[in-house]
């Protein structure tokens, strides 16, 4: 829980929430799962993914950005990152700015994914704070019709024997706020072995968010997808730089530019057949854009010349 806390907080001190007033609701659904990947129309990029940033890009308010990121054709996909801080700053939007940025989004043909605040956790109920704040999102967002709801499971404890069974008790808890099971897509941290989760996957036919980042972070390296899961059910992959900070410390949620191009080409060939959004979850607009060049770059040089 305090992970996603700390990182949303982050975001938090250096954009401020605002709203705005316009109209309409939007028209994009998601086909459910079944057993084949997600794919989502065509794309602007000419990708076979959805190419995705965060909702904070810019230095402004959530409105803001989608009209800018969605105007100006710079996306296809906004991942919604959304908080609230107890006695502290808060970005969810009120009922008009959601309006507005359903109206944006549909004239441009923009889905948005959401990054649900905290890491979900149950303790004796289903009142969690982690809980309660989810489902208020899941509700307020619901008229954008969100690709996919992305959300961590809290770690602490993680290595006792009693922690699946709340974290089961979790994700059970909030399948019953989204259309189906595989809205919900459960992302993989870097301060725990992916395999903890597997059996939640195993529990439940919810979807994958796989960070990427967080893989590299771990001091790994991204060969496949089949060691996450495979496509089969993967609907979100997170793409962000990491590098070793003067303190030794590895840092990540940065920009693309700071990966070798042979660790973005071979990342990029291991997602060849992968349908559904790829975030590029880095916050400015300089880290933003470096980003998306050294993907589209990556990516077509790689489809001009695959071998």
């Amino acid at each position: 829980m305090l992970w996603g806390l700390f990182w949303l907080a982050r975001v938090a001190l250096r954009f401020a929430a605002n709203a705005t007033d316009k109209a309409q609701r939007r028209g994009l659904v998601c086909p459910p799962f079944g057993n084949t990947p997600m794919h989502i129309g065509p794309t602007q990029f000419t990708t076979p993914f959805r190419l995705g940033s965060t909702s904070y890009v810019y230095a402004a308010d959530l409105l803001t950005n989608v009209e800018r990121l969605a105007g100006e054709g710079h996306v296809d996909d906004i991942e919604l990152v959304l908080f609230e801080l107890e006695n502290g700053p808060s970005n969810l939007p009120d009922e008009r700015t959601v309006r507005a940025m359903a109206e944006v989004a549909s004239a441009h043909r923009v889905s948005f994914t959401a990054h649900l605040p905290l890491d979900l956790r149950y303790d004796t109920s289903d009142t969690h704070p982690s809980l309660r704040l989810a489902q208020r999102v899941i509700e307020l967002t619901r008229p954008l019709q969100p690709l996919a709801y992305v959300f961590h499971l809290d770690g602490a404890g993680i290595e006792h024997a009693d922690w699946m069974n709340q974290a089961l008790q979790a994700v059970e808890t909030a399948l019953r706020w989204v259309p189906a099971p595989d809205y919900l897509a459960l992302e993989n941290l870097e301060n725990y072995d992916p395999l903890y989760l597997e059996p939640i996957y195993a529990a439940f036919p919810i979807g994958r968010a796989l960070d990427i980042g967080h893989v590299w972070k771990q001091g790994r390296l991204f060969n496949s997808v089949k060691e996450y899961g495979g496509f089969e059910r993967l609907r979100v992959v997170h793409l962000h730089g990491c590098a070793t900070g003067s303190d030794g410390k590895r840092e990540d949620h940065l920009s693309l530019s700071c990966v070798a191009p042979a660790q973005l080409e071979a990342t990029l060939r291991a997602l060849a057949g992968f349908t559904g959004v790829l975030t590029l979850e880095v916050f400015g607009e300089d880290d933003f854009f470096a980003s998306r060049t050294a993907l589209l770059q990556t990516y077509n040089r790689l489809s001009t010349c695959p071998t």
